[in-house]
């Protein structure tokens, strides 16, 4: 399994562009096709969600994905699903994978001087999927290549950490010329970059973040000699490229864009996640007394963030207070008033502020998963249960909705229903043999109804058909 994943990293980090491919035309699907796509991407994504970078955090992820929808919005290809997740790295990069999964480190996060910038590389990321580079890769390639794009994939996720590492084992590597692999993808890369722009340009972004961060990132470089930013080591930067991304820019009318209060508290949270709690609380102390923060709301937040961290229940109040007299326009500060309750022992606060939060903004998913993870505390499985039905009815693929769901089944003493949700959970994470597993020992239970064991009975098989499936080489 670890070769099938490594593999895919391999195809997505050097694509090879055949120059005499339709755009996007059928003859690359019948390399790669649709199931194929989705049989990898399952596979990945259950090693993705599995590693301890993985970063778990339903609050920096739904930014992150109403920052990715926000562009896929406006783009002529959208048809396909797309998400978007976190990686705790404080290495500059971005990724797309098969499936339409992106994925961000928290470095670029940090680095990114506005949202635009943040934006640019996002849109630029989307602009791999949408243009299917995987899949006209894979039509290009010659199947006696994989084995060499296996070992290709070890010494690129190797430069991770050892830069030397990783160009011993690429001069080790034959079969393929490296620098083919190289110059193709500028192509790719050029690509993403046209495409990417005119995202931004359609969805309101400042165009000028992309050719502004790119050219950072190039003038940056200079310092790292071979230790580059792992960004510049997946996607070949040129000064031609910036150099073209400066020139569209300077066509487009000049405007201002502001920032989103979302955007300055996710990198905020970030912030008061750093280091040991005692740490982080002095840092942000500091830092909303002198002022470092562009907005004093997305300092009280770091600070309030960093206090309940620390077990400091009635500082990081006082912090709360504060923040939810000035009004502010983001769900995540609802959430960390009303965690901030439930930690303190609070919860009828909690349940009271919750509530308001999800009256403001009744979309808020973060919102919802605390509101139902303080009713199951409160023992009040029924009203979490129905809370999480709801909004499953509207987005059934959500993971998280289908594990509080079996926490609430649980405390209702329905296993069946309980263990059918820790399987939905695990197959929507790509882990079907653990499906498998939970949806039997649910089945075994023998406490559903006839429909109830039925619809279970029929998910296994499918599940089972997946799996079977997902073995082939």
């Amino acid at each position: 399994m670890i070769i099938r994943t490594l593999l895919a990293l391999s195809l997505l980090l050097n694509p090879v562009l055949a120059s005499d491919l339709p755009d996007l035309g059928e003859v690359s699907r019948k390399y790669f096709s649709d199931q194929d796509e989705q049989t990898l991407a399952r596979t990945i994504m259950r090693d993705v969600y599995a590693h301890p970078l993985y970063l778990d955090d339903p609050e920096i992820e739904g930014y992150l994905n109403q920052l990715g929808y926000r562009l896929v919005s406006v783009s002529p290809r959208n048809q396909r699903e797309f998400n978007f997740f976190v990686i705790q790295d404080d290495s500059i990069n971005a990724f797309a994978l098969p499936g339409g999964n992106i994925g961000v480190h928290t470095g670029l996060l940090q680095a990114a001087q506005n949202e635009s910038e943040l934006a640019g590389v996002v849109a630029h990321e989307i602009s791999h999927v949408t243009q299917d580079h995987l899949a006209r890769m894979m039509a290009a390639q010659s199947q006696s290549q994989l084995p060499t794009l296996a070992a290709l994939a070890v010494a690129l996720l190797a430069a991770r950490s050892n830069a030397n590492l990783a160009s011993a084992a690429i001069a080790s590597t034959q079969a393929l010329s490296i620098q083919n692999q190289l110059n193709y993808s500028r192509d790719y890369e050029r690509e993403a970059d046209r495409m990417g722009y005119d995202l931004l340009t359609k969805a309101a972004f400042d165009p000028r973040g992309m050719s502004g961060f790119f050219n950072r990132l190039i003038r940056a470089n200079r310092f790292y000699e071979s230790n580059a930013p792992a960004y510049l080591r997946t996607h070949p930067l040129t000064t031609d490229r910036v150099s073209d991304m400066e020139a569209r820019s300077e066509s487009a009318p000049y405007q201002q864009i502001q920032d989103s209060l979302d955007f300055q508290l996710v990198r905020a949270r970030l912030r008061a996640q750093e280091g040991n709690a005692a740490d982080a609380v002095q840092i942000t102390r500091a830092a909303l007394k002198d002022k470092r923060y562009s907005s004093e709301i997305a300092a009280r937040y770091a600070l309030a963030s960093a206090l309940l961290r620390a077990r400091d229940y009635r500082a990081a109040e006082d912090q709360i207070q504060a923040l939810l007299a000035s009004q502010p326009a983001s769900p995540m500060i609802h959430q960390l008033a009303a965690r901030t309750a439930l930690e303190a022992g609070k919860p009828a606060l909690a349940l009271q502020r919750f509530e308001a939060g999800l009256a403001r903004y009744p979309g808020s998913k973060p919102l919802l998963y605390g509101y139902s993870e303080a009713l199951l505390s409160a023992n009040r499985a029924k009203e979490s249960l129905a809370a999480l039905e709801k909004q499953r009815n509207l987005t059934p693929q959500d993971r998280r909705l289908w594990t509080l769901s079996a926490k609430a089944y649980e405390q209702l003493g329905q296993q069946l229903q309980s263990h059918r949700a820790l399987a939905e959970a695990a197959a929507l994470s790509g882990n079907l043999v653990a499906a498998i597993e939970q949806i039997s020992i649910g089945i075994k239970a023998g406490d559903g109804s006839f429909h109830e064991l039925s619809a279970a009975e029929a998910r296994r098989r499918a599940w089972q058909e997946m799996e079977k499936a997902q073995r082939k080489p």
